[in-house]
């Protein structure tokens, strides 16, 4: 496997948007301590003309002239309701160790952010930025390149930052660092409040759409990724998984430290969340022991 040429690459889905895109991106160069190190991948949809033009205009002549590596790819419109399937596509072609997602309407905060991701060379961890009131996901997730090795995608579901932040609250690889970013969403600061913000359709809030973040299907596929990933983090790494293995025996709470990090109580929904897994963990007992008595 070839060294990646860079260590972070930042996965930037954009659409309709030209002030909030360049101001979003130039946060993240002149904040970095090393841009060089820095990839940024552009996602936009052929039909994007104001983003296209906002790129053409100003800034590609911007990041040519602060020598900034870039790629920008263009897509056949998916919309926001497959958000994840941009974001893959821009991680598969990226060349770099670390993932960073990335949105048009985030501003990067604090100096020097690229050197708090380096710290982490070598760990296999979710990162979180400070920013959303310090809510307990990770809103724009931080991963390693192996993640998307393992699974072929950084994420199935539209529903990215809930997805991975489950994913590794339940595999106890969940860090926060010290570096804030803000989201200039319109619900949030009242900003953007654009065609792109309010035509955002969510896979959210029906768990019995097969498709929805809350469906039984939906939680399988979290588990069988996340039993890929644990068995790398145990044979791989000789990372200790017993809080992921004591989730499916029905004696860990998966979302113990979650609530830990809920400072602002923002995901009460999880005051009693892992009956789901104990459950299908004695479902699954009790089909091999029928499966012992009929034989």
């Amino acid at each position: 496997m070839t060294t990646p040429e860079f260590d972070i690459a930042i996965l930037l889905p954009t659409r309709g948007r030209s002030d909030s895109l360049e101001r979003s991106v130039k946060s993240v160069i002149e904040l970095a301590a090393d841009p060089s190190r820095i990839q940024i991948m552009f996602g936009f949809d052929n039909d994007d003309d104001v983003g296209t033009q906002c790129f053409v205009d100003e800034l590609q002549p911007w990041l040519d002239e602060h020598k900034v590596n870039y790629t920008a790819m263009t897509f056949n419109p998916l919309g926001y309701i497959r958000l994840n399937e941009y974001v893959n596509e821009l991680a598969r072609k990226s060349d770099a160790r670390w993932l960073v997602f990335w949105n048009d309407d985030a501003v990067m905060e604090t100096g020097a952010w690229d050197q708090e991701i380096m710290i982490h060379e070598g760990e296999f961890k979710l990162l979180a930025f400070h920013t959303h009131n310090d809510h307990p996901y990770s809103i724009f997730p931080i991963v390693p390149r192996k993640w998307l090795d393992l699974l072929g995608y950084l994420s199935p579901h539209q529903i990215s930052d809930a997805w991975l932040s489950q994913q590794a609250y339940m595999l106890d690889i969940w860090e926060r660092i010290p570096v804030n970013v803000l989201h200039d969403r319109h619900d949030l600061t009242g900003n953007n409040g654009d065609e792109t913000f309010q035509n955002r359709p969510m896979l959210e809030g029906n768990p019995r759409d097969p498709r929805d973040f809350h469906s039984v299907q939906q939680m399988d596929v979290r588990h069988t990724d996340c039993a890929k990933i644990a068995q790398y983090l145990e044979t791989e790494l000789g990372q200790d998984m017993s809080f992921f293995a004591n989730i499916f025996r029905g004696t860990q709470d998966p979302w113990e430290k979650l609530a830990l990090n809920d400072v602002n109580k923002q995901m009460v929904q999880f005051k009693n969340p892992h009956s789901h897994f104990a459950e299908k963990a004695r479902q699954q007992e009790a089909e091999k022991q029928n499966a012992t008595t009929k034989s």
